[in-house]
């Protein structure tokens, strides 16, 4: 997808947009875990969703990652209406265009850091000496290209996270999703991530970052805030990362 210099998609398809999206698991008593809500977000933008334990943060990441289908509504994802796709099409279309970072890394402990990030190529098709190629290229791109040979024990919180990012990028998402990227690091730590996530969005990444902490919130172009499965309104908007 063309992006124009505003962070928009150059033919105005937005990266996410839900239509009256909603989320209720059944009863009784029936939760509604996403109350009907509408959200679009650009090609290019930094999104932030805050709000307390419970909220439905995870509920709204979840449905725009394609691990959980709304009950109500529509959800769009780079203009293809997800509605009443099969599992194997979702699955496709979630490796296609999304990547994840979560709090917890998931590294495989044995593997090395380059092993790691090849190993989310292998349903993609991709040919093995270009996924050697490819993950040491994002390795490289996040700083981490002399760790390549580490194994996920023999490296810090911070280089851990940073590999969980490679390993997102390098499927060549057009959207990262974070879920509490900050929440198992130290304040250092959490903002040389934040620094990176900052690049990757002058780079052109489209990202949403669930959080709790008002200060990594402070790194989108604007907040939105969810509580009680209600979506509000964006809470702020600027209009270049600082």
């Amino acid at each position: 997808m063309t992006t124009s210099t505003d962070g928009t998609s150059a033919d105005g398809t937005p990266v996410i947009e839900f239509r009256d999206v909603e989320l209720t698991y059944p009863g009784p008593p029936a939760v509604h875990a996403l109350r009907p809500c509408d959200l679009r977000i650009d090609s290019g933008e930094f999104i932030t969703v805050m709000g307390p334990s419970g909220s439905g943060k995870s509920t709204l990441l979840n449905i725009a990652g394609l691990l959980d289908a709304p009950t109500r509504g529509r959800y769009l994802l780079n203009g293809i209406d997800t509605r009443a796709m099969s599992a194997s099409r979702l699955a496709a279309l979630r490796g296609e265009h999304i990547g994840f970072v979560f709090q917890a890394f998931h590294l495989l402990p044995h593997r090395s850091a380059l092993e790691n990030v090849e190993l989310a190529m292998l349903y993609q098709s991709v040919p093995r000496g270009q996924r050697r190629l490819r993950a040491t290229a994002v390795l490289e791109r996040v700083g981490l290209g002399h760790r390549a040979t580490a194994l996920p024990t023999q490296m810090s919180g911070g280089e851990r996270q940073r590999v969980a990012v490679a390993r997102a990028l390098v499927g060549e998402p057009s959207l990262l999703l974070c879920d509490e990227p900050t929440g198992n690091l130290d304040s250092d730590t959490a903002a040389s991530l934040l620094a990176l996530l900052d690049t990757l969005h002058r780079d052109g990444m489209t990202l949403v970052v669930i959080t709790h902490d008002a200060q990594v919130a402070q790194h989108g172009q604007r907040t939105v805030t969810i509580r009680d499965g209600v979506l509000s309104e964006p809470a702020r908007r600027r209009t270049e990362v600082a």
